[in-house]
């Protein structure tokens, strides 16, 4: 029953932006249907969220009926050891993962981008396989080739994996603000006497940051959002956050999960909105300069 509410909470708007839309030729009519139809893509993108902060402050065990507010579910995550382990594991990957990414997929990408146009576009076609190839193909490739080197599964093979798959979008992220970056101030940097590190040190990397920050935050939040690679390459002794909510299913999902979602996403917030307003600043001051 609430499948089908939350359903027609969806569609409905969904159909009369539609009819507003190509029923009448208006205007008026036209912006409407855009306000109704950006409104109901929020609220299906934005309300299971909600609802799941909403009852992370639920007393009670139940999804769908309100017993009362209380912060029970989060003083039981800070007391439940396998979650925080868990997170732990899940942090340290990622965070590792993502600093090696960002790393080697700038450099990576800094290299792709003053090769020939023939290499160049092979090079960028190549990396793209990991982004459209299934997780499933590339955990059971990873496990064969971890299998076939003697490579023992655990912390190493699962920082290995997801390095692997972060690498092409800190490459996809940083290739853009290559491309908007004045090829001259570098070989000026050269003209005037600095060695090609230190030109790609102090005027290529900081022309770049913004890509680089925006990959490093898209290979950490793909690395803690990983459950297919993280099943095949972890190993039975580490266990990320998302293999570990994935074995509760098995015995019962408790609102911990709740709790932990509504603090990760918070997290997420105000990452976004910091990183954001730097971007922003720094953009202004461009501007005014």
């Amino acid at each position: 029953m609430t499948d089908l509410i939350y359903i027609a909470v969806i569609a409905i708007p969904v159909l009369i932006s539609m009819i507003l839309v190509f029923g009448s030729p208006k205007k008026r009519s036209t912006r409407v249907s855009r306000i109704v139809f950006l409104a109901a893509v929020f609220i299906f993108t934005y309300l299971p969220i909600f609802v799941l902060v909403v009852f992370s402050f639920n007393s009670g065990r139940s999804t769908g009926v309100w017993e009362g507010f209380s912060f029970k579910w989060y003083e039981e995550l800070v007391n439940d050891d396998r979650i925080k382990s868990a997170l732990l594991t899940t942090v340290i990957v990622a965070l590792s993962s993502a600093l090696i990414s960002t790393v080697f997929g700038t450099v990576s990408a800094i290299g792709i981008f003053y090769m020939k146009k023939i290499p160049k576009n092979i090079v960028m076609n190549i990396t793209n396989i990991p982004i459209l190839n299934a997780d499933i193909i590339t955990g059971v490739s990873l496990l064969l080739l971890y299998n076939i080197l003697g490579i023992p599964l655990g912390y190493a093979s699962l920082i290995l994996a997801h390095i692997s798959f972060n690498i092409p979008y800190v490459i996809l992220s940083v290739m853009p603000k290559l491309k908007q970056m004045d090829n001259n101030i570098y070989e000026a940097a050269l003209d005037l006497g600095a060695t090609p590190t230190r030109a790609l040190v102090n005027v290529i990397v900081p022309q770049i940051m913004p890509g680089i920050i925006s990959g490093f935050l898209l290979s950490l939040t793909m690395s803690m959002d990983d459950f297919v690679i993280s099943l095949f390459t972890s190993g039975p002794v580490v266990s990320t956050l998302s293999l570990e909510i994935y074995s509760m299913t098995k015995r019962g999902i408790t609102p911990e999960i709740n709790a932990l979602s509504t603090i990760i996403f918070v997290v997420v917030i105000v990452v976004l909105l910091i990183t954001n307003l730097r971007n922003s600043g720094s953009e202004g001051k461009k501007r005014s300069a």
